[in-house]
């Protein structure tokens, strides 16, 4: 298409010279002293577009003449760029491709042609990412002195901005690397707000909380971490599981075990899991009567839960046995007529009868007790140990004896 609006425009301007100047008879006279000079009008236009052609072309060519030594300058500066550029680009695929001695030669050339090149020093992105690509590298070949220097370097060619941020979270995910969760944390809280709440800082956050022994922080880390997504719903059920049964172990007295149980969430407190880990570390700080009493609302509601969860209630039962009432014996007798066929809820049934003295009801079942490999060693311990006091109450030394051997060779 414009190659035909030139054609277009040539013809016109053909049509429009052979107009004016196809019947021109005017004549142009040059005088210099005693000489005169007359040629035609149309002869005059073209010798002086001629002349102002020629002219033009010389102070073009005396421009590009003067100019040399500049756009030679400009040149080796571009070359020198480009190269940086270049080395920069090599440093990072020499960083993925694992080979970071590489790598970090690559960037130090970089930075070292940066400072010959005029135009590139003035670009601190160049800089920052040169000097993050040599604290990577440096970082996976095991020099720490030299990372941090790099490090350092980077932050003071940054400033401020996204590229800080995103070198604190760096700076934080090495020290977790490094098993420095002090420092780690330390970093994390200089970021601002709406930073430390992105999955990549909480997720440091949260191993940095749990090395520090910190559960109750690693918990509400990881809840918001499962709020955005962070893990999967099967994943963030069973790390909110056991971050809440770690902060409950932690208690060392009914005070602080009251506290922890408080300060988790109502999910928390009615999942099975972390309701038979509050009654076992209650039972283990001699706080039965506490722990059966969080039990006891989740016994009523045994028909919702799962085999797991049934299992965990039952054996947090055993261990708070001792505060048991009459209550429990129908909620037991029954959990025997729907589940009789599970060991654990065996075991707390015979728990719970032995407790109350229904030696007739508690014989059987803590003999299956005893039997059931399945149970923990703690579980099977016991039974053998009331089942030995079952025989002495009835004078048979010999069976006492014989359960006693046993219970003693249980890990």
């Amino acid at each position: 298409m414009r190659s035909v609006i030139w054609l277009i425009l040539l013809f016109v301007a053909a049509v429009v010279a052979a107009s004016v100047f196809g019947q021109n008879d005017a004549l142009v006279s040059l005088f210099y002293g005693h000489w005169r000079l007359d040629m035609s009008l149309n002869l005059f236009l073209l010798a002086l577009l001629a002349l102002v052609m020629v002219l033009f072309g010389t102070l073009q060519a005396a421009q590009a003449l003067l100019s040399l030594p500049t756009r030679a300058r400009e040149w080796r500066q571009l070359k020198r760029e480009r190269a940086a550029q270049a080395l920069l680009r090599e440093g990072f695929g020499e960083f993925l491709a694992a080979r970071y001695a590489r790598a970090r030669r690559a960037a130090q050339k970089a930075l070292d042609l940066q400072a010959e090149a005029l135009e590139l020093t003035q670009d601190r992105n160049f800089t920052v990412q040169a000097h993050l690509i040599a604290a990577s590298a440096l970082h996976r070949l095991q020099d720490r002195g030299a990372r941090d220097e790099q490090l350092g370097l980077a932050q003071a060619c940054n400033g401020s901005g996204s590229t800080s941020e995103g070198i604190l979270l760096l700076s934080a995910q090495w020290a977790m690397e490094d098993r420095d969760a002090g420092r780690c944390m330390a970093l994390l809280s200089e970021l601002p707000p709406g930073v430390a709440r992105r999955t990549q800082a909480l997720r440091l956050k949260l191993q940095a909380a749990r090395q520090l022994g910190r559960p109750m922080e690693a918990l509400q880390t990881a809840r918001l971490l499962a709020k955005h997504q962070g893990f999967s719903v099967g994943a963030a059920q069973s790390l909110l599981r056991s971050l809440a049964v770690d902060a409950l172990e932690q208690a060392l007295d009914e005070s602080q075990l009251l506290r922890v149980w408080q300060g988790l969430d109502e999910a928390d407190r009615r999942d099975a899991w972390v309701l038979a880990g509050a009654a076992r570390r209650a039972a283990q700080l001699g706080l039965s009567q506490q722990g059966q009493a969080w039990l006891w609302p989740a016994w009523e509601q045994l028909q919702r839960l799962d085999g797991e969860g049934r299992e965990q209630l039952a054996l947090a039962l055993v261990a708070c046995v001792d505060a048991v009432d009459t209550r429990w014996l129908p909620v037991m007798e029954e959990a025997l007529s729907r589940y009789g066929r599970e060991p654990a809820i065996v075991a707390a049934a015979g728990a719970v009868f032995a407790h109350r003295q229904l030696w007739g009801k508690a014989r059987r079942l803590l003999e299956q007790t005893a039997s059931a490999e399945g149970l923990p060693s703690r579980v099977r311990r016991q039974a053998l140990r009331v089942l030995a006091r079952i025989a002495r109450q009835e004078d048979d030394e010999a069976q006492a004896s014989h359960f006693d051997q046993r219970a003693a060779a249980l890990d």
